[in-house]
């Protein structure tokens, strides 16, 4: 007998449906994959980032201490009050001070000085 023309049968196509399929999810497994992997290669930058921030913050706040503590005990009652610094700056003074009290790095006293200080 020989071999068939035209048409392929139930079984080649069925065989060619399954090689299409296959060939569909290994492309997507590929895909998937690389995304995954940009996923996580994204999370560790933006991890890293974060940590090298809070680095920052932590040697600031250390800094901040080391200069207040020395200050406080050296300020004389009878020294004028700086002048305030234009509004927006005395703001972001305030809020870092603020931060700085809510992470436990100042004290209520520490505190209270610096916002007394800021606010002359």
């Amino acid at each position: 007998m020989l071999g068939r023309r035209g048409r392929p049968g139930l079984i080649g196509l069925a065989a060619r449906t399954a090689v299409v399929a296959g060939t569909a999810t290994a492309v997507s497994g590929g895909v998937a994959s690389r995304r995954q992997r940009n996923d996580q290669e994204a999370a560790e930058a933006q991890a890293w980032q974060a940590q090298q921030q809070q680095q920052a913050m932590d040697a600031a706040a250390a800094q901040a201490v080391a200069n207040a503590a020395p200050a406080a005990q050296q300020a004389a009652p009878a020294a004028p009050a700086a002048p305030a610094a234009p509004g927006g700056d005395l703001l972001g003074q305030l809020t870092q001070l603020a931060a700085l009290h809510d992470r436990g790095v100042l004290s209520d006293e520490e505190f209270a000085a610096g916002k007394a200080k800021l606010l002359g």
